[in-house]
């Protein structure tokens, strides 16, 4: 089956670039949209805490890091352990090359003005009420694609 036959012969393909773009505006729109209902988990710890207690309410993890956090090779394995981790439970998950947009999304740091840990982020639903949001399912739908292509981890980029 070639993908004109998939898609439909008067159905335009999406170039990479463009699934790309509508991934990262829905991201922005996912990750605003959970900060407001604290449908959030920020930081590699106590994202595995989550995991590791209750990983059915994970539904989405967004993986961070800069040029300069490919060195740490403890960032690296954490990741690596996360994405095995989400992977065997079914949980949609995505990387990111760009912290500081992350931090201008939700807020770089508390009231003490330490920065956040921004590596790791989880949507999360909150007790017996399941997190629904469109922009969820515009990234379920833009992982589901990915993997179809063997990207497993797909890397996409916040607007500006």
């Amino acid at each position: 089956m070639t993908l004109e036959e998939v898609h439909g012969q008067d159905t335009p393909v999406e170039s990479s670039a463009d699934r790309m773009q509508i991934a990262g505006k829905a991201l922005h729109e996912l990750l605003v949209s959970a900060q407001r209902q604290t449908c959030l988990t920020v930081g590699v710890y106590e994202s595995a805490k989550v995991m590791n207690v209750d990983p059915d309410n994970v539904t989405f993890c967004v993986l961070a890091a800069d040029e300069e956090d490919e060195g740490d090779i403890a960032l690296q394995i954490h990741f690596t352990l996360i994405q095995a981790f989400c992977c065997e439970n079914d949980i949609n998950i995505v990387r990111l090359n760009d912290t500081q947009k992350l931090a201008a999304i939700l807020g770089s740091g508390d009231e003490a003005d330490e920065p956040k840990d921004l590596h790791c982020i989880l949507i999360t639903n909150p007790g017996e009420d399941a997190f629904k949001d469109p922009a969820l399912d515009k990234l379920s739908l833009f992982c589901e694609e990915s993997r179809n292509f063997n990207d497993w981890v797909p890397s996409i980029a916040l607007p500006e």
